[in-house]
């Protein structure tokens, strides 16, 4: 029995292939029955649609399923040309990229230095060199580029970070390079996006993630939604008033880690991962370091409590080290008679940026290249 038309032919078969293709691109290659469980459609709905999509090539073979009993039966799957996406993580020394397909498959990585106070030039050619050489003719071309940099970053794609407001120049010049759209976003919201498909925060409606990458920065989620505030400042809790400091101080960042390593007597030159890992093997000092970061981080947290109250916070990036994590906790013990906070470590750790840099993109080119398919499709002649 077939289905009754819910309204007009060709949104009927836009719906319906929509429906299909999302099917593919969360399941990867299946077969025409497999496709019928997975969307609800009829076995002459699922091939009609898959004709149409066919001839605008937006899906193709993927070879035979022998696997079950019964006759051999052809999987279909996205076709290559569909295209790939971009996801990039810049921080303040390094650039990362994945190529991903619209499955969220990663086809290919790169890690390359990036001139974080070079001209803007420099920058894109790092940027654009390292998706270069992770581009592959498999992959298909680069529908779209989800790029995640420290610093405030607003609506329209604009940047302001140590060097200053940009006027969105970089996104600008990516594009231009790259040929293709280019998506900016904080690299904290990125890592709080990520979380929200990773396992910690699964039971979580709220959370605010807390993630030390040279600076202090915060991801808010309030209802499964990330609040990037109207003008992406949400999150800048480096700067929050602090009890110790005087007003617009940073509250931890390198130049903090720098001063507390020479009142420590350790190396001030030092990153502070050494310092973690020294802590981790006992070394008294860095672990009197660990402590007085810890206590500011959960003074921080204690002032966002106070405002948003979220669930739990979820510690990110080298906050995510198991000596820092340690010392938060015996911070927080120390003021739950006064307010109870609560801390669980990120599902991703220092990848967490990348990972969600990854989910964004994968939604966009999902939406990008599915958007041009139903169109195209729609105008193709019956």
């Amino acid at each position: 029995m077939t289905r009754p038309p819910a309204g007009p032919q060709t949104l009927l078969r836009s719906l319906n292939a929509r429906a299909i293709l999302e099917a593919l691109a969360r399941r990867g290659p299946l077969t025409r029955a497999e496709l019928m469980g997975e969307t609800g459609l009829s076995r002459t709905a699922v091939t009609q649609v898959l004709r149409m999509l066919e001839t605008g090539e937006a899906v193709a073979s993927a070879g035979v399923d022998r696997a079950t009993h019964g006759p051999a039966a052809t999987r279909v799957s996205l076709h290559p040309s569909l295209g790939c996406a971009a996801a990039v993580h810049i921080d303040h020394h390094a650039a990362s990229v994945a190529i991903i397909d619209a499955t969220g498959r990663v086809l290919a990585e790169r890690t390359g230095p990036f001139p974080a106070m070079g001209d803007l030039s420099d920058r894109v050619d790092a940027v654009t060199a390292l998706i270069g050489t992770a581009l592959t003719p498999a992959g298909g071309p680069l529908r779209v580029a989800v790029v995640g940099v420290p610093g405030i970053v607003t609506r329209s794609g604009e940047i302001r970070d140590d060097q200053g407001p940009d006027g969105g120049a970089f996104r600008s010049a990516l594009t231009t390079r790259l040929g293709c759209d280019v998506r900016m976003e904080n690299d904290v919201n990125l890592a709080a996006l990520a979380e929200l498909a990773g396992t910690v925060a699964t039971d979580l409606e709220s959370f605010a993630l807390l993630m030390i990458d040279d600076g202090l920065g915060a991801g808010i989620v309030i209802d499964g939604s990330l609040q990037r505030g109207s003008g992406g400042i949400a999150g800048e809790v480096m700067y929050l008033p602090h009890p110790d400091l005087p007003v617009g101080a940073p509250v931890l960042n390198e130049v903090v880690v720098a001063d507390l390593a020479l009142t420590n007597d350790r190396d001030p030159e030092a990153p502070l991962r050494l310092h973690l890992d020294a802590a981790l093997e006992g070394d008294a000092a860095a672990i009197e370091m660990m402590a007085e970061l810890a206590r500011r981080l959960v003074l921080v947290a204690g002032g966002i409590t106070l405002v948003v109250d979220p669930a739990a916070y979820i510690l990110a990036g080298d906050a995510a080290h198991p000596a820092f994590v340690d010392a938060v906790r015996q911070a927080a013990d120390d003021v739950a008679h006064l307010l109870p906070l609560a801390f669980r470590v990120s599902s991703f750790g220092r990848e967490a940026t990348l990972v969600g840099a990854v989910s964004e993109a994968t939604a966009v080119l999902r939406e990008t290249v599915f958007s041009a398919v139903l169109t195209r499709t729609d105008r193709t002649p019956r």
